[in-house]
């Protein structure tokens, strides 16, 4: 997989942090959409592939890139296709820091040392290549104002931004309430990135004991699901 483009898990934090405070909005659901951002970048890799609400390994050619290929091999190691809802679900420990730190070593983001009431050390990140986080943000703004069904990528991107509640961080207030609204209704131009949002938000409202019907094309779930509430706010990206 070259390096020429960003990756889902990437893009997906990017626009999360905060370019004012250095934090990472809804850093718990957060968690959930990078694990599921791995699943829609290997698929579109053609690494894996949604069965039913199952995912499965059709082929195991690392992609090169490492945090990718350890995802896939936990999968290729279950030797049978497993429920997106409990992979995303599983334990993802320091996931979101693994890739603040590959976006540091590739200077997109830079990590400023401070303390929290003055004894706590902490750390924040700023983006440092501004114009690559606008870039993926005007994809999304041109996919909800001008209606043209967009392509996978930013399809799967919305769907997650959706499920990990960022509308209210890229679109706020009453006057951002459409723009929420037409990014859910985006959920449903991608399959996989259908799939795997809705598996976000069943593991954040506990729902993950039951397979769902026809996931994969949002069954059950017509135009998506009813905008996320809030959870949370910002909080620091990093405490250490």
């Amino acid at each position: 997989m070259g390096r020429s483009r960003r990756t889902l898990p990437e893009e997906l934090l990017l626009l999360a942090l905060d370019p004012a405070t250095g934090t990472t909005a809804q850093p718990q659901s957060l968690d959930l959409g990078l694990a599921g951002a791995q699943l829609v970048e290997l698929a579109l890799a053609g690494r894996i592939a949604p069965d039913g609400d199952r995912i499965a390994v059709v082929m195991p050619r690392p992609t090169g890139d490492p945090t990718l290929d350890s995802a896939l091999e936990l999968l290729r190691r279950r030797g049978s296709p497993v429920r997106a809802v409990h992979w995303i679900g599983g334990p993802r420990l320091g996931l979101r820091q693994t890739y603040l730190s590959h976006l540091e070593r590739c200077g997109m983001v830079h990590a400023v040392e401070g303390q929290m009431c003055g004894v706590l050390p902490t750390t924040r990140y700023q983006a440092t290549e501004t114009a690559i986080s606008r870039e993926i943000r005007a994809r999304l703004d041109s996919a909800i104002r001008t209606g043209v069904p967009p392509d996978p990528r930013t399809a799967a991107l919305a769907a997650l931004a959706h499920a990990v509640g960022l509308g209210k961080h890229l679109y706020p207030g009453n006057e951002g309430r459409s723009s929420r609204s037409r990014l859910r209704d985006l959920i449903r131009h991608d399959p996989m990135g259908g799939l795997v949002a809705h598996a976000v938000m069943d593991v954040q409202n506990g729902v993950a004991a039951q397979p769902r019907r026809n996931s994969a094309a949002g069954g059950g779930r017509p135009g998506g699901v009813p905008e996320q509430p809030r959870r949370g706010g910002m909080v620091r990206a990093a405490v250490h």
